[in-house]
């Protein structure tokens, strides 16, 4: 395992380098788009006959699994590190549209995906069933803006904007996992099989998410008052570096969702930041959490490209690919679009804000780690190739296109930060 993750370390810094001194990208749009290249290098070397190199890359990415890699590694710390950077008395403000955004959103989109998904796998004659189809939904719904948050700093977007767009990603990371759970149960996977009637379903989607809220308050109440008195930085990032790791253990123990619980948790400790840390201490806390959430985001991103070297794919997955990227699309606009009415204009967002929320609904890790996490069967593969295609497309193409809607909404919205 250290060996497999030495490996995937160099090969991260090697692409990170080469994007900076000659792609000019987006760090993790550049690392993402150089491993996929690479991934696809290592195929076509294969294919002409020099065997060896695509082997014993597929086995290091096997080695480490990137669903453990994602969900019971990294996960924990990437969200609480984006909970702790946003200005929580500011989140509090537009709490409304951000949980409206990743409650609501998120099940119009499971919904929508999922339905649509059933007719187009039946179309290009894969015939998903449909619990499989709705599964593939709530995989694909949460996004993951973490590679467009770069470019709203450098356009210097106005808060407002930026803690919504980042709000709501961090909520429905958790709620897409819940929702992703409860369906598992519902279909009789994973460890809820017993939880097959519409009581059972709810009860596990209320148990993972009010679960997951209060035991992140508790978490942040436990964090605020070990970190109160504390003056030694090094200790403040152990207290906290101990809060997100046996916190998200201490989740998975009690059945409750850990992703909302270190969102919570994350924005508990950021609300009372002032008071907890003196300025000299809160600059490297914040510092060493803000590193370390660029550069797991940067391998992880890496890991996203790579993995492509363990796609199979066909040509109706192909075809299905392409439709559902276009479909992921739509309902992405429909969901965001729906609760978005209940409170644009009393929160006074920009004309431009559906459509940025749209096309910066990036996905990410957490979609391909519950992909490769479903259980064989005959079905799996065509959902994993899918889920590889939207990824990348959102990566590379919203993802470096973004910037023109980004100065219309900029334009479009005034800065109450």
């Amino acid at each position: 395992m250290l060996s497999a993750f030495a490996v995937l370390l160099c090969v991260t810094a090697l692409l990170a380098y080469l994007n900076e001194r000659f792609l000019h990208l987006p760090t993790t749009v550049g690392v993402t788009l150089a491993g996929a290249l690479a991934s696809i290098l290592l195929i076509m070397l294969d294919a002409l006959g020099l065997p060896g190199l695509r082997g014993w890359a597929s086995g290091v990415l096997q080695t480490l699994n990137f669903t453990e890699f994602v969900l019971n590694g990294i996960l924990s710390v990437l969200l609480f590190a984006g909970a702790l950077s946003l200005n929580a008395r500011q989140m509090l403000r537009q709490r409304r549209s951000i949980l409206l955004l990743a409650f609501l959103s998120t099940l119009i989109s499971t919904a929508l995906i999922g339905f649509a998904a059933y007719g187009v796998f039946a179309l290009v004659g894969l015939n998903v069933p449909l619990m499989w189809a709705l599964l593939f939904g709530a995989l694909i719904s949460p996004t993951d803006p973490v590679a467009v948050l770069d470019l709203l700093k450098r356009a210097r977007v106005p808060v407002k904007i930026e803690t919504l767009i980042a709000g709501e990603s961090l909520f429905n990371d958790g709620v897409g996992v819940v929702i992703f759970l409860a369906l598992a149960g519902a279909a009789g996977l994973g460890g809820h099989g017993g939880e097959v009637n519409a009581a059972g379903v709810a009860g596990l989607f209320a148990r993972e998410a009010l679960g997951g809220l209060a035991f992140g308050a508790l978490l942040g109440g436990l964090g605020y008052v070990t970190l109160l008195g504390v003056k030694e930085h090094a200790v403040e990032i152990l207290l906290t570096l101990a809060l997100v790791v046996g916190g998200y253990v201490a989740a998975a123990a009690l059945g409750v969702s850990g992703p909302l619980a270190m969102v919570v948790a994350g924005l508990v400790i950021s609300a009372y930041k002032h008071t907890l840390f003196t300025p000299d201490t809160q600059e490297l806390v914040e510092g060493f959490w803000e590193t370390i959430d660029q550069v797991l985001n940067i391998v992880l991103f890496a890991f996203i490209g790579l993995d492509v070297l363990l796609t199979e794919t066909t040509g109706a997955q192909i075809l299905a690919s392409v439709l559902l990227i276009g479909v992921a699309l739509a309902a992405r606009w429909i969901s965001v679009a729906v609760p978005f009415a209940l409170v644009r204009a009393r929160e006074g967002y920009g004309a431009y804000t559906v459509r940025l929320l749209t096309w910066g609904g990036l996905r990410g890790g957490i979609a391909i780690s519950l992909a490769l996490g479903l259980p064989d069967s005959p079905y799996r593969t065509h959902l994993v190739t899918v889920t590889y295609a939207i990824v990348l497309f959102t990566i590379a193409v919203q993802g470096l296109t973004i910037m023109p809607i980004v100065r219309r909404a900029v334009a479009a919205t005034p800065d109450e930060g």
